[in-house]
């Protein structure tokens, strides 16, 4: 089944501003399900444009995991969002994708997740990276989501704002 966007109006159709969107936002919320029970956790990411991916770190154990193990499809979103407009309805740009998660075990794929994470989510991301120790490293549990689909939604301020 595939369902499109509503108002064509607002469709974002060119993939270099979703892409945008993802590198721009610091968190994506992401819809996991396991026998036909949902679980949504919202994860800090950083957006692999070249790849088309998102690496996102975790818990080595926990639901998350349980979840992405027994089904590693998943659907996810960011927002931006822009405050109201002049009419009162929300100003935003959303994206959605879905993709299948991998956790990742190479060290120099941990390194480049994490370099990736770290430059999106910091505003001190060359002193944080420094400070990492390579057995930390591979201990810390990496996901990859491989992104297969993407799609995106904006509603902007009107000009006399």
């Amino acid at each position: 089944m595939s369902f499109h966007v509503r108002r064509k109006d607002r469709e974002i159709t060119d993939a270099s501003e979703i892409r945008k969107v993802l590198k721009a936002t610091k968190y994506v919320t992401v819809a996991f399900c396991m026998n036909n029970e949902p679980y949504l956790v919202s994860l800090s990411h950083g957006f692999d444009a070249q790849h088309t991916c998102i690496y996102f770190h975790c818990a080595s154990e926990g639901k998350k995991l349980v979840y992405a193990q027994a089904n590693n499809r998943v659907w996810g979103q960011t927002v931006l969002d822009y405050d109201a407009t002049d009419e009162c309805d929300s100003a935003y740009t959303s994206v959605h994708f879905s993709g299948k998660i991998v956790f990742l075990t190479d060290p120099k794929e941990k390194w480049h997740a994490l370099k990736i994470l770290v430059r999106q989510t910091s505003n001190t991301p060359e002193e944080k990276l420094a400070k990492v120790k390579p057995e930390k490293l591979l201990k810390t549990t990496i996901g990859r989501i491989d992104i297969t689909y993407m799609t995106g939604k904006r509603h902007e301020i009107s000009p006399t704002r």
